[in-house]
């Protein structure tokens, strides 16, 4: 739930709360929106499993940032490769070819940030609202297709 202060505009999402998609079999909880952050940043939170992550692809108008809460994360820079760990904080300037691939044994847990507020709005288009109980399904023919047509209104660039 999200909730308002009446001290002013400050946002709070209790834990376990805010917009949460499959994306595939990973998922995303939504903490910080275009919507309530007027536009700065985007926040979340990402449980990724084994062999998950996005393909290659840069983002020409936003920068990102992660922190690997834990797992094994392979990071794309350009044309190299490392691999972030538990505890390791990892940002991406607007522009940088990249992706992420978890190549742990188990799930990990990451937080990403964008600024200013980018791409909630695909994983919410083409996601499917998770819901307690149910498990994910592998991103369907239709949603994969989705991804490279809506890639480019979302300002996202596909770089395989």
């Amino acid at each position: 739930m999200t909730t308002a202060h009446p001290e002013g505009k400050v946002v709070h999402h209790s834990a376990g709360t805010g917009p949460t998609y499959w994306f595939g079999d990973a998922i995303y909880t939504f903490k910080a929106t275009r919507e309530n952050t007027g536009g700065s940043l985007t926040f979340a939170e990402a449980s990724v499993p084994p062999g998950g992550g996005p393909p290659p692809h840069i983002h020409p108008h936003a920068d990102e940032a992660f922190y690997i809460l834990n797992g094994d994360i392979e990071f794309l820079n350009g044309e190299k490769t490392f691999t972030a760990h538990d505890g390791d904080f990892v940002f991406v300037p607007r522009g940088t070819r990249h992706r992420f691939r978890n190549v742990g044994l188990h799930v990990s847990r990451m937080l990403f940030l964008f600024t200013p507020a980018y791409l909630e709005n695909f994983f919410m288009e083409i996601g499917q609202e998770a819901r307690a109980g149910e498990a994910p399904v592998p991103l369907s023919e239709v949603q994969k297709r989705q991804i490279v047509e809506f890639a480019p209104r979302h300002d996202l660039h596909l770089a395989p």
